[in-house]
């Protein structure tokens, strides 16, 4: 009896050895998001998802050193962005990622810092911090996600919700007008400024990589479905319905005088590249001009002995 046990013993080592489970292959984006918080909490059909993916895609093209990227983003849906994204990242509070970002680029110039957050912590509570970091031209990259509502908090009526949308906080539609983001920045004085939907992936893609990539203040607003309280709410359909919607209405319009882009409620979409320009940053404007007031006194900042 206690021979024929071990027999049995052998033969099931060995089918265990034999029957090992198939490795289970890497997802390409592992390396690049904080795997231990993931599931995510965005809805499904929520388009915050394809911008991440998205922006880690720019940011492997840019060949950037991933110790010299970080990843400031405030509070809403989109501002869960910085904890899912494995860089050195901060959550800020409500409507001051950017200057928080501005902070991180003045104290550690070689830093390239990017702003992901929603569009009513970027243009609402924070919008004086975005109108003066253009206007300075600071050098960092903002990445706005309008979904045209306060989705986190209940659907209330943002800055960006367009005329007759109907929110939480605005029953019989919304009677106030929008902000133009494209304009609002573009007048300030940023270098690059461009929209993309969440359906255009490539495009959006590019559009990250150029704008990571470009010397000064960087905008890219993403327009982004919320099926959950947005669509809902303005009886929308389902994510697949916004997309189908943003596949017909969207416009590509590159150079299209940012003026004109405005957002109205179920109407076509302009989209694409609309500022790209060259011009001194706050940095390189701060060094060039105290030089020529201190002479050999002054000690540039952010720059290299070697380059100086």
């Amino acid at each position: 009896m206690k021979e024929t046990m071990e027999k049995v013993k052998k033969v099931h080592k060995t089918r265990k050895k034999v029957e090992k489970e198939p490795e289970i292959e890497q997802h390409p984006l592992e390396s690049w998001l904080r795997m231990d918080r993931i599931p995510h909490i965005w809805c499904s059909t929520c388009g915050i998802g394809t911008v991440v993916s998205c922006f880690v895609e720019a940011l492997k093209k840019t060949g950037f050193d991933r110790n010299d990227v970080c990843v400031v983003s405030g509070i809403g849906c989109s501002g869960r962005v910085a904890g899912y994204i494995k860089q050195d990242s901060f959550h800020t509070t409500h409507g001051r990622a950017v200057p928080f970002a501005v902070g991180l680029k003045l104290a550690n110039p070689r830093l390239k810092v990017v702003v992901i957050s929603g569009d009513g912590d970027i243009s609402s509570i924070g919008g004086n911090h975005l109108i003066h970091t253009a206007r300075r031209n600071i050098d960092i990259t903002i990445i706005c996600i309008n979904n045209f509502t306060y989705a986190m908090t209940g659907g209330q009526v943002a800055p960006t919700t367009p005329l007759t949308a109907v929110a939480t906080t605005a029953p019989y539609g919304s009677y106030e007008n929008p902000f133009n983001l494209p304009s609002l920045v573009a007048s300030c004085g940023a270098t690059y400024v461009a929209r993309w939907t969440a359906l255009h992936v490539r495009r959006l893609t590019n559009s990250m990589t150029e704008a990571l990539q470009k010397k000064g203040f960087s905008f890219v607003e993403v327009i982004c479905p919320c099926t959950t309280l947005y669509a809902r709410k303005n009886k929308l359909g389902s994510g697949l319905d916004l997309m189908k919607f943003y596949h017909d209405n969207a416009e590509i319009a590159h150079g299209a005088d940012p003026n004109d882009v405005d957002i109205q409620f179920q109407s076509k979409i302009k989209v694409g590249k609309f500022v790209d320009i060259d011009k001194p940053s706050y940095l390189d404007a701060y060094n060039d001009y105290l030089k020529t007031k201190l002479g050999d006194k002054f000690k540039p900042w952010g720059v290299d002995e070697e380059e100086h």
